[in-house]
């Protein structure tokens, strides 16, 4: 069979549906992984070079990640194949044809990724009303406005940094990527007393062991500027960032940017993921064979599909943010204690975690991936 059977084990995927309309140039598809727990909550990626395989990958991550985290909702994911900075009419008509041709699929709820905003939520919404992470004027929880992602990542860092001896206070850390995830969890850390001694965005990376000062990043960003343009900084190349020495090393961008081909020059105690599927198995197997602790991304970065999840069925933003604090820590502590207790990786500690309460929803239904009942509920 084709790619859609390729990935088929008994966890998923449910569904695969692919789209197209040629008078837009729509090219799209939606994996539902499994919705035994629930109706599936999964973000729309906008990328020019997003596949199909990554679309799958990242469903199953968001599967693992919604039942680690004891939500009411399984595991989908959304990809378009298009430039997120084409025209903003051009983008509107892409996002409203992509939810219009999906109107009828109940079994996923639309939510934000790369290169889908707030805006382009309001526009689903207005379309066919299954829809997170909308503005406030609407009722949402502004999640990457809020960082709530971030959020949740410094929190992995507070019990990490716990477990293994590492302070805060002072602690050199990394952001690969500073879009929504990466500048809110630079902003907690710092909070903290943590200091940003290395930071990318798409145009390049910059180093410094000083540390940045982050309103300043912000801002250039705010203007549409890249963080190499920070005063007196030492630019490197992107690739060269892994190098950087640090206590944590966070990618928060694209899949795979830590692989066989690079994780040898990796420069720090921990990498915690805040992207989704930053690391390929070689290079987490790696890791734990060098004694690098690499926290599994669906652990780790959960926080936005917790406040996701949270809007969905009404909560407020500090109901949300506190769910966020605790389901992170209370995860990333099993996952820690699985790693010492079991001596399995933290890949294995976090999926095992995952399948079990997963299997166990499953077992509650006539059939294992889905539910007839309305809403999937």
């Amino acid at each position: 069979m084709d790619v859609s059977f390729k990935y088929a084990d008994e966890f998923g995927p449910f569904k695969v549906i692919q789209l197209h309309e040629p008078s837009l140039s729509l090219k799209a598809a939606l994996v539902v992984d499994n919705v035994a727990m629930g109706p599936s909550i999964g973000g729309i990626r906008m990328a020019p070079d997003v596949t199909i395989d990554e679309c799958f990958r990242l469903a199953r991550a968001m599967t693992f990640k919604n039942a680690a985290a004891g939500l009411p909702h399984g595991g989908g994911k959304a990809v378009i194949c298009a430039d997120p900075k084409m025209p903003k009419a051009e983008k509107q008509a892409v996002v409203r044809a992509f939810c219009q041709g999906l109107r009828n699929e109940e079994s996923y709820i639309f939510a934000p990724d790369m290169g889908m905003d707030e805006e382009c939520m309001a526009w689903i919404r207005d379309e066919v009303g299954r829809v997170v992470g909308l503005p406030r004027e609407l009722g949402g929880i502004p999640l990457d406005a809020l960082g709530a992602t971030g959020w949740g990542l410094s929190h992995a860092v507070d019990v990490v940094a716990e477990h293994y001896g590492i302070s805060i206070q002072g602690a050199r850390f990394v952001v690969q990527g500073f879009g929504a995830v990466g500048k809110h969890v630079s902003r907690f850390l710092i909070e903290k007393g943590a200091r940003l001694v290395g930071v990318a965005d798409s145009r390049g990376a910059i180093c410094d062991e000083k540390g940045f000062d982050i309103d300043t990043l912000i801002e250039l960003k705010e203007q549409g500027k890249s963080v190499t343009e920070y005063p007196d900084a030492t630019m490197v190349s992107a690739d060269d960032l892994i190098e950087q020495e640090c206590d944590l090393w966070i990618p928060a961008a694209r899949p795979d940017v830590i692989h066989e081909g690079n994780v040898q020059r990796l420069n720090t105690r921990a990498v915690i993921q805040g992207a989704n599927i930053p690391c390929s198995k070689e290079a987490e197997a790696y890791l734990h064979q060098q004694g690098i602790l690499c926290l599994p991304d669906f652990i780790a970065n959960a926080g936005g599909v917790i406040c996701a999840s949270m809007e969905y069925h009404g909560a407020t933003q500090a109901a949300a943010f506190d769910a966020i604090q605790e389901k992170v820590r209370r995860n990333t502590e099993e996952v820690l204690c699985r790693i010492t207790t079991q001596s399995v990786s933290p890949r294995e500690a976090a999926t095992a975690l995952a399948k079990e309460r997963l299997r166990k929803a499953m077992a509650y239904r006539r059939y294992s991936l889905f539910s007839t009942a309305p809403h999937f509920l």
